[in-house]
């Protein structure tokens, strides 16, 4: 029998950011399953979905890569309005942001202002703009690139060391987590989220960059949101029919049991008991004609 495909969720917008395709993290089966679950009318994609940082030093793209691009694609060609947001590792593509240059159906832009549907502007960006380290720093980002990626290694290898096969929190993650929330903290994120909002009459800013998926109240009615990553969170961002926004978080679909073990399973009782229902019968009729074969020999005896 076939197997019953998982139903399809569809929202108003979804916002992806921090894939990293092209490096050993990006959980790209994980973002494929996804996108083939949840469809949506407006997909923005929040930079970092490629990581051109890793495919400088080492090209690595697997099948499931691949994948990732054809399920964008498709949404595209079916009339999803996808919105590709360049960030810092693949601030390669802003090139042809300034050349004006689309990549078919892909609008490209280095930010876009998103309508809600309660009406609410909303900045989307990647977010390395407002980090200082990333701008200011480039040697320090690219050293912090390299131990976070060194740490992910350890943790798949002390994983695999201890046979540990359900899901752990990782030191990468904590320790990435702590480093971004002090770079926001001594960059002063929110104050030029709230400069910009104020600017622009802004009700809120989206963005990607620190691997952290949230939905915080800055302050004066302005509201942050993060997507997370697909390398260790695997979360998106969701806009409903109504304008509320909220995170999304994909979990693997468990797989059933096979319906023929089962089945066979379950048959075994049942085939017992009728070899019982008729093994009694021929039971007693051996043992009838076993007692009158000795009551005849007994007979005939001298």
């Amino acid at each position: 029998m076939s197997r019953k495909k998982p139903s399809v969720r569809r929202h108003r917008t979804l916002w992806i950011s921090d894939v990293h395709l092209g490096s050993e993290g990006c959980k790209a089966h994980a973002l494929v399953e996804f996108l083939r679950q949840n469809e949506c009318e407006n997909l923005y994609l929040v930079g970092d979905i490629f990581d051109g940082w890793k495919l400088r030093s080492r090209f690595y793209w697997p099948p499931d890569h691949s994948r990732v691009l054809h399920a964008v694609i498709a949404k595209a060609r079916r009339g999803t309005k996808v919105h590709y947001i360049a960030g810092n590792h693949d601030d390669f593509l802003r090139q042809f942001v300034r050349k004006q240059l689309r990549l078919g159906r892909i609008r490209l832009a280095n930010e876009a202002v998103h309508t809600t549907a309660d009406g609410r502007r909303l900045l989307v960006i990647h977010g390395d703009v407002f980090d200082e380290v990333v701008s200011g720093m480039p040697l320090l980002a690219h050293a912090s690139d390299l131990a976070y990626t060194l740490l992910m290694r350890a943790d798949v290898a002390w994983q695999r060391w201890n046979d540990v096969s359900e899901p752990m929190p990782k030191w990468s993650a904590l320790v990435k987590n702590q480093a971004k929330s002090l770079t926001q903290w001594l960059s002063g994120v929110d104050e030029k989220m709230l400069t910009r909002a104020r600017r622009e009459g802004l009700n809120g800013v989206v963005t990607g960059h620190t691997h952290h998926a949230e939905v915080r109240y800055i302050r004066n009615g302005v509201i942050s949101y993060n997507c997370g990553d697909w390398v260790e969170s695997c979360t998106a961002l969701a806009e409903d029919f109504q304008g509320e926004i909220r995170i999304l978080k994909w979990e693997p679909q468990q797989k059933a049991a096979p319906r023929r073990k089962a089945a066979s399973q379950a048959r075994k009782p049942a085939v017992r008991s009728a070899r019982r229902r008729v093994a009694e019968p021929l039971k007693r009729v051996v043992a009838r004609v076993r007692a009158r074969r000795g009551k005849a020999e007994a007979g005939v005896a001298p």
